[in-house]
């Protein structure tokens, strides 16, 4: 009895000490909800609260897809019994170092760094694409799914970041260590960070001035130099914790310049939305579509490749470049999967693919060749 009493007693003093424990370890990289959405006496956080009051994806303060979103939760339960084996590559992936930057404004060229982590360079600017630099994508940094390989290029060798563009506040896509590296870094001190609607509280909460964080809604645009940067709609969610769910928009982006027109999704699932953002921005050089991290059990989260596939004709795309796989495993498919499906379905529906190495530059527009490097060994 006394040894029963004794473990009634310890495991409740441990589960709390791990508890704190996180709550400390990710208190910062939370964000500004915290304990929900709240908001501040500032002008921008006064500001922020009247547009998501106004804005048409919004319902009572927070925000809701066009489209209802479905989950099957004992699926998810039963999902941790039926993973792949293969769920982490057991072999070394190719990647490129390289740090070169161009300066052709006459074709736009694209740096995949792996998951949804990209260098865009568009038109005389430098725009990165939801930087991920940390070693998880997780608050904490003893939680969460290690990256498969080092970043192809540090933060510091980058140069000047003209515009950070983000496409939702979760983990995997809003990396606070990399938002506040790039921000302090000494080259940057005009980057602009070009945001969904209320994710600037999360970066103001890290230190990110106001006037240099640009928030959007569904089809609002903003212009830096020659390029146009439009949010466009998505089907997912957005919350760093538990008490802050959907408390911020989720969008896809449109960067389009007087020669080229590109697309990234973001997270998203299949929607209807996708004809109308063709119709309206495409027909685009190349889409940057989502394909990892899918499961019967979160149908409406993220698009399976052969959605990806059927995305791309709806946005009017010509090339497209898989993202949001080959660093981490987010779900409990085979780490590639997405690739070996998407390739079988472009095939299928004679799309053309274009997938670099992590880390290698991809010219827009013109001929890639392309390789399976990910069965390389």
């Amino acid at each position: 009895m006394r040894v029963l009493r004794r473990l009634l007693l310890t495991v409740p003093l441990l589960l709390l000490l791990i508890m704190s424990t996180a709550i400390i370890s990710g208190w910062s990289a939370f964000g500004a909800h915290r304990f929900g959405p709240r908001i501040g006496s500032s002008p921008s956080a006064m500001l922020r609260a009247s547009r998501i009051a106004a804005s048409p994806q919004a319902r009572d303060g927070r925000f809701v897809n066009a489209d209802p979103m479905h989950d099957d939760y004992a699926g998810m339960v039963k999902g941790l019994f039926r993973r792949s084996a293969r769920m982490v590559p057991n072999y070394a992936l190719p990647v490129v170092s390289a740090t070169d930057v161009t300066s052709d404004s006459t074709h736009a060229r694209l740096t995949w760094y792996g998951h949804s982590s990209m260098r865009l360079e568009i038109d005389g600017l430098q725009v990165l694409i939801d930087p991920m630099w940390s070693a998880k994508p997780s608050p904490i940094s003893w939680l969460g799914p290690e990256r498969w390989y080092a970043p192809p290029v540090a933060i510091e060798s980058l140069g000047a970041v003209d515009v950070v563009l983000i496409s939702h506040d979760h983990y995997d896509h809003l990396d606070q260590p990399s938002i506040v590296a790039i921000a302090n870094q000494p080259a940057n001190a005009r980057t602009r960070f070009l945001v969904p609607l209320g994710v600037g509280a999360h970066l103001e909460h890290w230190g990110i001035a106001p006037e240099r964080i640009t928030e959007l809604d569904w089809w609002e645009s903003q212009s830096v130099g020659r390029v146009t940067f439009t949010a466009t709609p998505a089907r997912h969610a957005s919350g760093r914790t538990l008490l802050d769910r959907d408390a911020t928009l989720w969008a896809g982006w449109a960067v389009t310049s007087s020669t080229q027109r590109i697309y990234y999704s973001g997270d998203t699932g299949m929607m209807p939305a996708f004809r109308d953002i063709g119709e309206r921005l495409g027909p685009f050089d190349v889409t940057l579509m989502q394909v990892g991290a899918f499961d019967p059990a979160w149908p409406d989260w993220h698009l399976t490749p052969e959605q990806a596939v059927e995305a791309h004709a709806l946005l009017r795309g010509n090339a497209l470049l898989p993202v949001h796989w080959g660093l981490f495993n987010l779900a409990y498919h085979a780490w590639d999967a997405p690739i070996a499906r998407l390739t079988a379905a472009a095939a299928t529906h004679q799309v053309a693919l274009t997938t670099p190495k992590p880390g290698e530059a991809v010219t827009i527009g013109q001929p890639n060749t392309t390789s399976a490097w990910w069965a390389t060994r």
